[in-house]
C-alpha cells in the first residue's frame, strides 16, 4: 500500500483516506516504519478488511444489483459512470466491490445504449442460492438467441484470487464464439465440475475440489431484449 501510494496521484476524493492511512504509518513522501501498535492495527485491519471485501463483493445488498428478480444473477458493476461520482456522494461500496473482484472500468462497461459496449453479469451461487463448489458438478442453460449482437461468453474465476480458474484443463472460458454442441432449439448447456460430462466436452470448464468459483456472463453489444429483460439467462444448478 505504501509502495503505492508513492507512485500514484492523490485525487481531490482520496484526502480523507489518505487521513486514516497517515494515522497508521502510511504517509506520501514519506518513509514507511510503523511503530508496533500500528504494525498491529494494520495486520487486524488487512484480516477484517478481507472479510468486509468479500461479504461485499460475494453477497452484494445493492439495491439493483440482483438483475432479475427470480434470478442468481448480479449486475456486477453497480457503478453510475466510471467517475462513481453520484448527486452527494461517491460510491465507495459499489466501488469496492468492483475492484475486489476485478480491475479497472470503462463508459462501455455500464452503456445503456443497446448495440454498444458490454455487459457483466456475475453468479457467485447456485440456483438455491448455495456457493459454487468446485468438487460438485452443475450446468447453466443458455437460452437461444442471447441479445448479444457481436458474442457472448461464459467464464469462471477462483474465489481467493479472483484470476482465471487455473485447472490443469488449461481453460476457463466458453463463448459463442467457440465450436459448442447446441440443442435442437439453438440452445447451449454449458457444463462445469471436475470431470467432463460424456459427449459435452467441450461445453465443459473443469473446477478443482477444495476451491470455490465465481463466474462472469458477458454480453458484447447486448441488444434491447437485454435491456429490455424479455430475454433471461437461467440459473446455473447443480447436477446430482
Amino acid at each position: 500500500m505504501h509502495q503505492i501510494i508513492q507512485k500514484e496521484p492523490v485525487n481531490e476524493r482520496d484526502r480523507f483516506y489518505m487521513a486514516m492511512l497517515a494515522s497508521l504509518g502510511i504517509e506520501k513522501n514519506k518513509p514507511f516504519n510503523p511503530n508496533d501498535n500500528q504494525r498491529k492495527a494494520l495486520e487486524q485491519g488487512a484480516q477484517v478488511g478481507e472479510l468486509i471485501a468479500k461479504a461485499n463483493t460475494f453477497a452484494k445488498r445493492f439495491p439493483e444489483a440482483q438483475y432479475w428478480k427470480d434470478r442468481q444473477w448480479d449486475t456486477v458493476l453497480n457503478i453510475a459512470e466510471p467517475s462513481q461520482r453520484v448527486a452527494y456522494y461517491d460510491q465507495l461500496w459499489e466501488r469496492s466491490a468492483w475492484f475486489y473482484e476485478a480491475v479497472t472500468n470503462t463508459k462501455g462497461m455500464v452503456s445503456k445504449t443497446p448495440g454498444l459496449g458490454q455487459t457483466y453479469l456475475g453468479a457467485y451461487t447456485d440456483a438455491k442460492g448455495n456457493w459454487l463448489d468446485g468438487a460438485k458438478s452443475y450446468r447453466l442453460h443458455v437460452g437461444a438467441n442471447p441479445p448479444a449482437k457481436q458474442f457472448w461468453s461464459m467464464t469462471v474465476y477462483d474465489i481467493d484470487s479472483r484470476c482465471l480458474i487455473d485447472n490443469p484443463q488449461r481453460k476457463a472460458d466458453l463463448s459463442s464464439r467457440q465450436d459448442l454442441k447446441k440443442n435442437a432449439d439453438g440452445s447451449v448447456d454449458l457444463y462445469f465440475g471436475p470431470t467432463a460430462p460424456k459427449g459435452f466436452e467441450n461445453n465443459w470448464v473443469q473446477t478443482l475440489p477444495g476451491k470455490h468459483w465465481f463466474s462472469y456472463f458477458r454480453l458484447y453489444a447486448p441488444t434491447e431484449a437485454y435491456f429490455d429483460k424479455s430475454w433471461k439467462l437461467d440459473d446455473i444448478t447443480a447436477v446430482e
